[in-house]
C-alpha cells in the first residue's frame, strides 16, 4: 500500500501560529534515530524540488497531478492571473501529454472573489473549474463563507451538476466534524484509479477556520487537528481492507501553508503547518498546500523511505497564476512508489513588448462560461445596494490629489473597520483601519437620488484585495503615518491614508522627514508609543505597498478572509443611509 515497500522491497510499517520550540527541536533530532514505525519527519536541510530515486530498469507507471490553491473566483484574466480559460488550457495540455493526470485543488476555489464571480454566488467559478477538468478538491475556509448549509446544499451539488454525491469529491475535509463528535461532516478522501494504480487523495482545512468565517454559519462544526485526521485516514487507506478503501499512492491536499517560501525555514517552522509536514504519516507520498498564497516547491526526507527519495511539499501561489506539478512513478510489479518530483509552473509569461501573455491556449468552452458571467455581472451591477446622502469624493478633481485627506478614503476605512469588528466577524475585533488613496478608483456620486449600485461599489474598490488584520504598537502607527511622505524621487510626494472614526492625529506639513506627526489619539485619549492596537488594512498595504513598509512588521497578522468590495457592499446593506465621512481626522498644526 501507499508509502510501504519503499526500502529495497522491505515492508515499512508505519491561522493561528502555535509556538513550541522544544517540540520542534525534538522532532528534528528524532530524524537521526527515528524508527520506521513513527510518523514522517522533515529534515532541517531540505532540497527543492522533489527528487526521483529509482532503478532505471524498473518498469513504472507515471502518475501526474497538477494543482491550484486559493483561486478565489479569478475567472477573468488580469495580468499574471491567467483566468479560467487559460488554466483549463494548461490542464488540457498536461492531460494530453500524460493520460494518467489529475487536476486538483487545495481549497478556496470560491469566496473573496472578484465582482464577476462574487455577484453570482461564485457559480461561474464552480462551472468553469468543472469544465476545466477539476477532479478533486480540498475544502478551504472560504468555502464556509456563506455557512455550512450553503456548502452542502448548494456548492457541493453545483460541482456535481446537481448530484451532491458526485460533488462531494470537491469539498474534502477529513478534519471537519459534527460538533462535539468525531463524526465526519464532509467526505474525507477520494480514490482515482489510473492505469491500474489507485491514488488516494485526502483533504484537510486549517484548524483555525472557525476564527476566519462568520461563527453562526459553522456553529454545528468542529475543525480538528490535521495531523490526527491525515494519519487516521492514511492508515485506513493502507490497512489491506478493501471494504474501507485502499490506495497505492496517497496525496494530501491541505488548506494550510507556510508564510515563507524558504524550504529550510518551512521544514522547521513552529506552526500547525510545520507539525503537519513533519508528522504526516510516512504513508503520505506528497503534500499539496494552500491558504497562505505563497509559492514554493520543497521536498523533505521521510523516516523509513529509500535514501534520496523525498516527499514533495508544494504550494502554487494564488489566483490561478501558477500550477503545482507533481510526478509520481510507481513500479508496475509491487505498485511501490519509486520516484517523486514536484515543481511549479507559471501560467503566464512576459512577451517581447513587456506585456503579460498566456503560456497555454485558452479552452473555448471555459471562455464562453466566463464571457457569459461577465455579461451577467453587468446586469447584476445595476442592482441597488444602498444609498448615500451626498457625493463621497476622493482628493482633488476625480481623485487627482492623493496627498490630501478625503471623505471617501475615511469612509472606506470606516467600512473596513466595521467589517472586522462587527458581531459576525470571527477574528479579533479591530480598532483602527487604514486605506491607501491609490486603491480608490472612482468617486461615489449622488446622482439624482443617492442610489448606490453593485457596479458603483465595485468601481470604487476594483482590485479584489483582502482585508488583513494585525497588531501595531503606537510607535509603529506613528511610523506608518510618517510613511505618507514618500521617499525622494517618488511620483507623488505624499499619499494620504484614510483612517477610521475614533482615531486622529496632528501633523506638521513642512517638518523634516520622519518628524511630521506631532500627536495621535484614539477615542479621545493620547496614543502611547508602547500601546498595542489591532488594526486592519488591505492586502496591498499589508505587504508594504506604496512604500508603507511598517505594515510588514505587524505581529499576529491574519487574512480576515474578506474581500474589500464585499466589505463595502455588506456595509451598505447594514446602513440604510450612508453619509460622507467627515474630514478633520488628520489635522495640520497651525
Amino acid at each position: 500500500m501507499a508509502a510501504e515497500l519503499r526500502a529495497k522491497g522491505e515492508n515499512v510499517s508505519e491561522q493561528h501560529r502555535k509556538y513550541r520550540p522544544l517540540l520542534v527541536a525534538a522532532a528534528a533530532l528524532a530524524l537521526v534515530g527515528a524508527s520506521a514505525a513513527g510518523p514522517a519527519n522533515a529534515a532541517p536541510k531540505p532540497k527543492a524540488p522533489g527528487q526521483a530515486q529509482k532503478d532505471k530498469n524498473t518498469p513504472v507507471t507515471t502518475i501526474e497531478l497538477v494543482g491550484i490553491n486559493d483561486f478565489h473566483g479569478r475567472i477573468e484574466a488580469n495580468g499574471a492571473e491567467a483566468g479560467a480559460s487559460v488554466l483549463a488550457g494548461a490542464v488540457k495540455d498536461y492531460k494530453q501529454r500524460t493520460k494518467n493526470t489529475l487536476f486538483v485543488s487545495a481549497g478556496d476555489n470560491i469566496g473573496a472573489s472578484t465582482f464577476t464571480s462574487f455577484s453570482q454566488q461564485d457559480d461561474p467559478t464552480i462551472d468553469a473549474l468543472v469544465a476545466a477538468g477539476l477532479d478533486v478538491s480540498a475544502v478551504g475556509n472560504h468555502e464556509f463563507d456563506r455557512g455550512f448549509d450553503d456548502l452542502i446544499n448548494r456548492v457541493i451539488p453545483r460541482y456535481g451538476q446537481g448530484d451532491a454525491a458526485a460533488g462531494a469529491d470537491y469539498a474534502l475535509g477529513a478534519n471537519v466534524y459534527i460538533k462535539g463528535t468525531k463524526t465526519p461532516a464532509l467526505q474525507e478522501y477520494a480514490l482515482r484509479k489510473l492505469n491500474g494504480v489507485t491514488v488516494g487523495i485526502i483533504g484537510t482545512v486549517t484548524d483555525q477556520t472557525a476564527t476566519l468565517v462568520t461563527p453562526a454559519g459553522i456553529s454545528g462544526l468542529d475543525f480538528g487537528d490535521q495531523v490526527e485526521a491525515v494519519n487516521r485516514v492514511a492508515t485506513q487507506l493502507s490497512d489491506g481492507n478493501k471494504k474501507n478503501g485502499e490506495a497505492d499512492v496517497i496525496v494530501l491536499l491541505t488548506h494550510e501553508g507556510s508564510s515563507s517560501s524558504n524550504c529550510a525555514s518551512i521544514g522547521t517552522e513552529d506552526t500547525s503547518y510545520g507539525d503537519l509536514i513533519r508528522q504526516a504519516s510516512s504513508k503520505v507520498d506528497a503534500i499539496i498546500s494552500g491558504h497562505t498564497h505563497i509559492g514554493y516547491a520543497c521536498s523533505y526526507p521521510v523516516a523509513g523511505w529509500t535514501k534520496g527519495l523525498e516527499r514533495p511539499v508544494l504550494q502554487a501561489h494564488q489566483y490561478g497564476t501558477t500550477l503545482d506539478t507533481l510526478k509520481i512513478e510507481v513500479s508496475k510489479g509491487q505498485k511501490q512508489v519509486v520516484g517523486l518530483e514536484g515543481g511549479l509552473i507559471s501560467l503566464t509569461t512576459i512577451g517581447p513588448d513587456g506585456s503579460t501573455v498566456p503560456r497555454f491556449t485558452p479552452v473555448p468552452k471555459v471562455a464562453s462560461i466566463v464571457d457569459a458571467a461577465v455579461k451577467q455581472a453587468e446586469v447584476v451591477g445595476t442592482q441597488k445596494i444602498g444609498n448615500i446622502s451626498a457625493s463621497v469624493l476622493r482628493g482633488g478633481t476625480n481623485g487627482s490629489d492623493r496627498g490630501v485627506e478625503s471623505s471617501l478614503g475615511n469612509l472606506v476605512a470606516d467600512m473596513h473597520h466595521w467589517a472586522t469588528s462587527n458581531e459576525s466577524f470571527g477574528g479579533i475585533p479591530t480598532q483602527i483601519a487604514f486605506m491607501n488613496p491609490g486603491g480608490l478608483r472612482a468617486d461615489l456620486l449622488y446622482g439624482t437620488d443617492g442610489t448606490v449600485t453593485y457596479k458603483d461599489a465595485a468601481s470604487v474598490q476594483p482590485f479584489g484585495n483582502t482585508l488583513f488584520t494585525m497588531d501595531l504598537t503606537g510607535a509603529q502607527i506613528k511610523s506608518v503615518l510618517e510613511e505618507q511622505w514618500q521617499p525622494e524621487g517618488s511620483s507623488r510626494p505624499k499619499l494620504h491614508l484614510g483612517i477610521s472614526e475614533g482615531f486622529s492625529y496632528t501633523y506638521a506639513p513642512n517638518a523634516p522627514r520622519g518628524e511630521h506627526i506631532l500627536s495621535m489619539s484614539y477615542q479621545g485619549q493620547p496614543v502611547a508609543m508602547d500601546a498595542t492596537f489591532r488594526i486592519v488594512t488591505n492586502s496591498f498595504l499589508a505587504t508594504g505597498g506604496d512604500n508603507f513598509g511598517t505594515f510588514t512588521q505587524g505581529t499576529n497578522s491574519a487574512d480576515s478572509g474578506q474581500i474589500d468590495l464585499v466589505a463595502g457592499i455588506e456595509y451598505f446593506k447594514a446602513h440604510p443611509m450612508v453619509d460622507p465621512a467627515p474630514l478633520g481626522r488628520a489635522q495640520a498644526a497651525q
